[in-house]
């Protein structure tokens, strides 16, 4: 019986973006380097926030440099958390749908531990049961470890579970687990992306999921 979802967070429940973009053109401005759009650093998301600031400093940057930068963005963001997201559309209906309908909830990104918690608590309190965020001890995604940390907490296995992600990072994350991944073209990614990384399906609406869960052929509580 498939009782338990694992949701991605940046760009499958909250729209972080703005609030992510600030951090890191705090970071760069601070550094003397050229700030990045919106679009840019929507596809620098994904493999965590070595990897982002990584890709957002200019090439050649000095790994002092780099480290600088990712202090810089750390501290920001950890006071700015929560400016300018707000969850999806539909997003709040769904997670009450699944609660009454018995289902187990957690959430997995390769965001900041804390600021994932924070998030969760704030937003999600009365619904997500486990949230993994990266921390020390767990490889961040498309590793499966957080996913399998956060099965073994819900007292769930595999084959009870799904992945739900906007990105090519989830849908690894997911089938390295050995779980289908439903992607969300509302996020970071869209549709053509996601078909193309290999979701075993992709919704436009958080309302399409469990018509999504029965494409799959799991079975549904």
């Amino acid at each position: 019986m498939t009782d338990t979802i694992l949701f991605d967070l940046d760009g499958t429940l909250l729209n972080t973006l703005e609030d992510i973009a600030d951090g890191v053109n705090y970071a760069l401005t601070k550094l003397n380097f050229q700030e990045r759009t919106l679009d840019e650093i929507k596809y620098f998301i994904g493999n965590g926030v070595v990897k982002l600031i990584d890709r957002a400093v200019p090439s050649g940057t000095t790994e002092e440099a780099k480290a600088a930068c990712l202090a810089l963005n750390k501290e920001y963001y950890s006071a700015h958390v929560n400016s300018k997201t707000q969850p999806y559309e539909g997003i709040m209906p769904l997670l009450k749908e699944l609660k009454v309908k018995g289902y187990k909830v957690a959430v997995i990104s390769n965001k900041y531990d804390s600021a994932v918690k924070d998030l969760c608590k704030l937003y999600f309190s009365d619904y997500v049961t486990v949230a993994v965020g990266n921390r020390a001890g767990i490889p961040t995604k498309p590793a499966p470890d957080a996913v399998f940390t956060a099965l073994e907490e819900l007292g769930s296995t595999q084959a009870q579970a799904v992945f739900v992600g906007d990105s090519d990072v989830d849908v690894l994350t997911g089938h390295n687990a050995g779980l289908k991944c439903i992607g969300v073209s509302w996020g970071f990614r869209g549709r053509e992306f996601l078909e193309k990384e290999g979701a075993d399906t992709v919704i436009d609406h958080p309302k399409e999921f469990f018509p999504a869960l029965k494409s799959l052929g799991l079975p549904l509580l």
